[in-house]
């Protein structure tokens, strides 16, 4: 059995099997039914991020969802994986402002909150719902926004002094104002028509309030970022959320709703979580592994803190709170390629492979941890022991999470028929 929920499945897990398999795909489950009043929304598991935002600004300006940037995300499997995004440093995870869910469990039950118990309810907020059964809709709290929040983006070379930028940036961020959040995105690139390579940096900026409230506190401690008032742009929330999938500001809300608009992409990806700021010695040496590739790389680091340090690495089974200065995303783009199996894609593969060896200094480590929503089989996918399965299991949940997961699973379905290759495992069968 294989669940699809609509969204990005990195590994393809939801809709890929070695053997013959059933497909149950939510993508007729939509609908998405909003509560100004209360601050409330239920959306069915087949829903999109970008389908859920449309909905929301048709209703209010002041009222948003704290998940995903990118509208082609799947609602369900974000949640089910924890769930990050521009509102993260306020509001937490997505999967912390989920109020209850409507569950089918393995024997065909439909469970609420009150009737699946506080145990399964933690398990499916990060724990990859997939492995216990199907979420058919989710009750999400609604978070206040401002009516205008400010956008802005600072584009910086070497040759500009990226390296001292981004070594002041994981000082300065995670410690700023939670109404700040910043995507930071790095990439090679040839200077002018040259064979020589810089990086380029860029921070992009979003902020819940307007540029006279933000530009003094940017002044006051981080004046080498360069942010003015001609590079801001106040705008509805929903209209950031189009600048961070790729669109204009100032095209129709209503392409969010549009799955055809939404180009597709192959690339291989990894991630990090950052707890130490990495030394400039450290930036040279990453700078100087991504000039040996083709340009095909990028690195985006997506700042943390803020409300995240409230949460215990415990609140849900996502456990990369208190302490992340930033996640470090890593791509390489196979977009050229007319598969994953060409001598190209395979070197930038190997590439990025030997990328994840250079960074092992400088990122978080007993465990190494990654992110369940960028899934990655290169971790390991083995779960026919305890030992085996933790390769990949502690990566995403870290010991005490994983094994309350095990737990949970082995109680709900301890026959194992929810699996792929990174479910969580059943007792019974370790």
């Amino acid at each position: 059995m294989r669940i699809r929920s609509g969204g990005h499945d990195y590994e393809g897990l939801s809709y890929t099997a070695d053997v013959p398999f059933v497909m149950l795909d939510l993508v007729n489950m939509r609908s998405i039914d909003i509560n100004v009043e209360n601050q409330t929304a239920w959306v069915q598991g087949g829903a999109l991020l970008g389908e859920l935002y449309y909905t929301i600004s048709q209703k209010t300006d002041t009222l948003y969802f704290p998940a995903g940037m990118c509208p082609s995300v799947g609602v369900s499997g974000f949640l089910s994986g924890g769930g990050y995004g521009n509102l993260l440093r306020k509001y937490g995870t997505g999967a912390d402002n989920v109020l209850d869910a409507r569950f089918m469990d393995v024997n065909g039950n439909i469970l609420d909150r009150e009737s699946m118990g506080e145990d399964l309810f933690w398990a499916i907020r990060g724990g990859g719902a997939s492995s216990f059964g199907i979420v058919l809709a989710w009750k999400l709290r609604l978070v206040p926004v401002p009516e205008r929040v400010t956008l802005f983006i600072v584009s910086v070379t070497l040759e500009q002094g990226a390296t001292e930028i981004f070594h002041k940036y994981q000082y300065v961020l995670p410690n700023f104002n939670r109404d700040l959040q910043m995507r930071v995105q790095i990439n090679s690139e040839y200077i002018g028509n040259t064979t020589n390579k810089t990086i380029r940096i860029l921070f992009h900026g979003i902020y819940q309030g307007n540029a006279d409230t933000l530009l003094p506190l940017l002044n006051q401690s981080f004046p080498e970022l360069n942010v003015t008032r001609e590079i801001c742009q106040e705008v509805r929330m929903v209209q950031s959320t189009l600048q961070f999938g790729g669109f204009s500001t100032s095209a129709h809300v209503e392409v969010l709703t549009n799955r055809s608009a939404i180009p597709k992409t192959n690339f291989k990806s990894k991630s990090d979580y950052v707890r130490t700021p990495i030394p400039k010695s450290g930036l040279i040496k990453i700078w100087e592994k991504m000039f040996e590739n083709d340009m095909s790389e990028m690195l985006q680091m997506y700042t943390f803190g803020g409300k995240m340090e409230d949460y215990s690495d415990t609140a849900t089974p996502y456990p990369h709170r208190a302490g992340v200065l930033y996640q470090v995303y890593k791509i390489v783009n196979l977009i050229d390629q007319p598969s994953d199996t060409t001598m190209i894609s395979l070197k930038r593969i190997a590439w990025l492979r030997s990328f994840d060896e250079t960074l092992e200094s400088y990122v978080s480590s007993n465990p190494r941890e990654a992110y369940l929503n960028y899934n990655d089989l290169d971790l390991g996918f083995g779960s026919g022991s305890y030992e085996e399965a933790s390769v990949w299991g502690e990566r995403y949940w870290k010991k005490e999470n994983f094994q309350k997961l095990i737990q949970i699973k082995s109680i709900v379905d301890p026959g194992n028929f929810f699996r792929h290759p990174q479910s969580i495992p059943s007792f019974s069968y370790i």
